[in-house]
């Protein structure tokens, strides 16, 4: 009875299975081939690194006067520049030698871009159509590696080789444009660092929730009422960001960003497989040249505020400038450092755009106008579960990394404040050795106590507000216009010593003010789903 009865079950899950089998090989091969080209060339352009390297000792020792013994007014211009020697371990500015390279910055990189935005991107597909989509994301990537270039040269002022290390983004914007613009970025940069963490812990806890629901529809079937509530998962997610944010600071991250960025290639192209054995087996949503349909989908005034959250949760896929100068300082300090952040930035934003294409478009083909807001828990897949698992695991080990990636930031800056604020405070500066046999480890008591304090305040907030595409839409919104386009550009300006009206810079003035209007049509979205999801909602009680 058992072995006839497992028969048909067998049958029908063996087809799907090779289809699943074949769709990831095509994926996979796909993948390879649209991303060969950008990488193949970062990696026969990384040799090159070798001989800028010596180039641009030649130009430092020249603007030191060097001899040909290699000393400047006493000072060896080795240790000056590349101070990284057997007898001299300390960088030009006296702090311990720099060992990123151009695969260290790009694992950072990808950590930070493909992040919880990529699980929307069908929905916003969806709103924008088969014309409007796929050009967005373009022309978001676009934007986001030409405002990153800009900004790569901003990291030493005012010369962009042998200028003055500028170790943050608000320092930048401080040796270029001033103290008023300082103070503005730092609370546009902190409200977005904390907002952006907020967001990946509710990603985070709808990714661990997703995994029981997978289970859940699997065994009792997929009308069953599987809801759980999320605050157990949140609070979870949150200890774990406890621990992990006593890792002291962003140069001893490489190792997390590493992890994640695999993870997010993981997860990335588990969905793309799974829409593409839907788009096979023919089981489709009708798709169309424009999106959703007004009258049929969705109301007149519903089409509009969905095109602007879609435009949001695009941007808040390409944000990362915020931490691109504190990834840059974690470079060795020859090649010059711009141009090995522009190369890590070129590759990286190359291989997440056509992520983001296939994930957006495949996505959208297979869900049509009824594209979940969130691809892999909004489950527009059910089977095979076991994978739909998987993909939601890596999720969630890309968010614990992400999320420390965008908080160290902050952390150092409220550190370094308190220490200038308190510099003969033994809770402020002491650092106290931890020893184990496998493990030492230097703890700051202000470090463990404010950093615990921030995760908790983020996490009940997160408790307070599970509302993801919308949150992701603001949080995209917020971050992109100011921090990846403004800044860049008027630090570029100010740098270069740029002339008003010429042709250059109309046109940055142009670019700022297109960005500006997405990114206010973006709030306006977002807010507005908001403002509905908060008709319903009940604080504490949120079950996905």
């Amino acid at each position: 009875m058992t072995s006839s009865a497992s028969a048909p079950h067998v049958s029908a899950t063996l087809p799907s299975v090779a289809l699943f089998a074949s769709a990831l090989r095509y994926t996979v091969d796909f993948v390879v081939a649209e991303a060969a080209s950008p990488v193949a060339s970062a990696i026969l352009t990384v040799s090159s690194l070798e001989k800028e390297e010596r180039e641009t000792s030649m130009k430092r020792e020249a603007s030191l006067g060097v001899d040909e013994s290699g000393d400047a007014s006493g000072v060896v211009s080795q240790s000056r520049f590349d101070g990284c020697t057997r007898d001299v371990r300390k960088d030009d500015d006296g702090r311990p030698c720099r060992t990123g390279t151009v695969w260290t910055a790009t694992a950072h990189i990808i950590t930070a871009v493909i992040g919880s935005g990529v699980l929307s991107l069908a929905w916003a597909v969806a709103q924008l159509g088969w014309i409007a989509g796929p050009a967005t994301l373009i022309v978001f990537s676009l934007i986001t590696l030409y405002t990153s270039y800009l900004l790569a040269d901003c990291y030493r002022s005012p010369d962009p080789v042998l200028g003055k290390r500028n170790y943050t983004y608000m320092e930048s914007v401080r040796s270029n444009l001033g103290g008023t613009m300082h103070l503005i970025c730092g609370i546009v940069q902190y409200v977005y660092l904390v907002g952006t963490a907020i967001g990946y812990t509710i990603t985070g806890s709808i990714s661990i929730a997703a995994i029981y629901k997978s289970n859940c529809f699997h065994k009792r079937g997929h009308d069953a009422p599987c809801l759980i509530s999320t605050d157990p998962f949140l609070i979870t997610f949150g200890i774990v960001q406890i621990i992990l944010s006593q890792i002291p600071n962003f140069h001893k991250l490489s190792w997390l960003s590493t992890l994640a960025a695999v993870m997010s290639f993981g997860y990335a192209a588990i969905g793309i497989a799974l829409s593409m054995v839907k788009v096979i087996s023919g089981k489709i949503g009708k798709s169309s040249l424009t999106g959703v349909e007004i009258g049929v989908d969705v109301s007149e005034a519903q089409k509009v505020w969905r095109i602007f959250k879609a435009l949001g949760d695009i941007a808040f896929a390409y944000v990362y400038s915020v931490i691109l100068l504190e990834i840059q300082d974690t470079l060795r300090s020859t090649p010059a450092e711009n141009k090995v952040m522009k190369k890590a930035t070129m590759i990286s934003v190359s291989i997440t755009t056509v992520f983001y294409m296939l994930c957006g478009c495949m996505g959208y083909a297979a869900f049509g106008n009824d594209a979940p807001g969130n691809m892999l828990t909004g489950f527009g897949f059910y089977e095979p579960y076991w994978l739909i698992d998987l993909a939601n695991m890596f999720i969630v080990v890309h968010l614990v990394g992400a999320f420390q990636v965008f908080g160290q930031p902050f952390f150092a800056a409220v550190e370094a404040w308190a220490g200038r604020r308190w510099p003969n405070s033994k809770l402020i500066t002491g650092e106290y050795q931890v020893s184990r046999k496998y493990m030492r480890y230097s703890m700051n008591m202000f470090r463990l106590i404010w950093r615990s304090l921030f995760v908790i305040v983020v996490t009940v907030v997160a408790m307070l507000m599970p509302f993801f595409n919308e949150i992701v839409g603001l949080l995209g919104a917020i971050g992109y216009w100011p921090l990846s386009v403004y800044f860049p550009v008027e630090m570029y300006i100010s740098q270069k010593k740029i002339a008003r009206f010429t042709s250059l810079w109309v046109a940055l003035q142009l670019l700022n003010l297109g960005c500006l209007l997405i990114t206010l049509a973006a709030i306006c979205g977002s807010i507005q789903g908001i403002i509905e999801d908060l008709r319903v909602y009940k604080p504490f009680n949120s079950k996905q």
